[in-house]
């Protein structure tokens, strides 16, 4: 009778082991939240560029040959009519040699004929030849002279090739690049080295294909562009969009814009700078802080408060932007409604959740509703609030 006892209680204790646990309801979440307020919005735009010269030029030899000097190296600041490079002008010197000994040739065969010319014109006065015959040397003299110009000519060109083998700067400047080194045999046109010219310059930077057209837009108004040059601590400079590609590039999909910004004495080629739009009033929009917002299957959600159940839900919203540590939305919220600013990635749709309370605020404010966030500048829902495009 005792083991039949001992048996039960084991098999009783066996079965309350294996019964399946209660499961534990969800805690109640405390959530920081705000809550939705039409705002009109404008702020500004950010773009990454760099300072390039107004003008740059790719050097080259107007002839063919092999390099033997190289004056200038990577940085140097060169004058107009400074020698660059020079070429192996053996064979340009030979060629104007044999063009300057065709030359001597055609002088004298001119003036052999010229004299056979007078000496007949001479004798047909005279009546002791025909016209025909004055009329070929007539024609021989002109041939001579037809060939004299022409060695006149070569004998130019070839000069101008004998003094094409020293590649001369066309104007001052610092040269930004080199192609070729001395040894190297190169052709006619082929560049050498690059020169930025001295002169005004530009900040190059790339938007996006949907911002060509705000960005053509806010051209026309003075003072919406400026630059600002990383790692000074000066105010920024005021600039004015120069020119703006007409085509996409084919691999980054952007369009590159040129902004003025004139002579500016502390700019250095290659800086690097952040070019500032001033955006146009856009009402209409919100703003929330950046943690609010949650990818989901490739759309932007934010988590909305019911303040009935004080249960979340996902919302999709069109994120336009940001400004800050805050995003600007600019479509999928309405004014008033509760929306979740911290902890977005660890609620589940329906959970419960209470409102967070600061220790340190009144107690009443545990029982209300987040206070309506203050209207506040942000980027436009046209406009990213910063792009970065090289």
């Amino acid at each position: 009778m005792r083991n039949l006892l001992l048996v039960a209680v084991a098999g009783s204790a066996l079965l309350v082991a294996c019964s399946k646990p209660d499961v534990a309801p969800d805690p109640v979440r405390a959530v920081r939240t705000i809550t939705v307020a039409a705002q009109s919005a404008g702020g500004t735009a950010e773009y990454a560029g760099e300072v390039r010269a107004r003008t740059e030029s790719r050097l080259g030899f107007r002839v063919g040959g092999k390099i033997v000097r190289r004056n200038a190296e990577l940085g140097s600041t060169v004058k107009a009519g400074q020698v660059l490079a020079q070429l192996d002008a053996q064979d340009l010197r030979l060629g104007q040699d044999s063009a300057r000994a065709g030359l001597v040739a055609a002088q004298a065969n001119f003036d052999l004929a010229q004299a056979d010319f007078r000496r007949f014109k001479e004798l047909l006065d005279k009546g002791f030849i025909s016209s025909a015959e004055l009329e070929r040397r007539d024609t021989t003299l002109k041939a001579a002279r037809a060939q004299l110009d022409q060695a006149k000519v070569q004998s130019s060109v070839q000069g101008n090739a004998a003094g094409y083998a020293s590649l001369v700067a066309g104007a001052s400047g610092v040269i930004t690049s080199i192609d070729a080194e001395p040894g190297m045999v190169v052709a006619a046109g082929t560049p050498v080295l690059r020169l930025a010219h001295d002169g005004p310059r530009d900040v190059v930077f790339s938007v996006p294909e949907d911002r060509v057209a705000l960005i053509k837009a806010m051209a026309a108004q003075p003072g919406a562009f400026k630059v600002r040059l990383w790692g000074e601590g000066a105010e920024p400079l005021p600039a004015t969009v120069r020119e703006i590609a007409a085509s996409a590039d084919p691999v980054t999909r952007t369009f590159l814009v040129k902004a003025d910004i004139g002579r500016a004495a502390a700019v250095r080629l290659g800086q690097t700078a952040t070019v500032l739009v001033a955006m146009p009033q856009a009402p209409g929009v919100a703003k929330l802080p950046l943690s609010a917002l949650k990818e989901e299957q490739g759309r932007t959600m934010v988590w909305l408060v019911d303040r009935n159940t004080m249960t979340v839900k996902l919302q999709p919203v069109q994120f336009a932007g940001a400004d800050g540590n805050d995003a600007v939305v600019s479509a999928g919220l309405s004014p008033g409604q509760v929306v979740v600013t911290a902890g977005v990635h660890v609620l589940t749709p329906g959970q419960k959740v209470k409102f967070y309370v600061d220790p340190g605020a009144p107690a009443v404010a545990s029982a209300v509703a987040p206070a309506v966030a203050s209207a506040a500048v942000a980027a436009p829902a046209s406009a990213p609030a910063a792009v970065t495009a090289k």
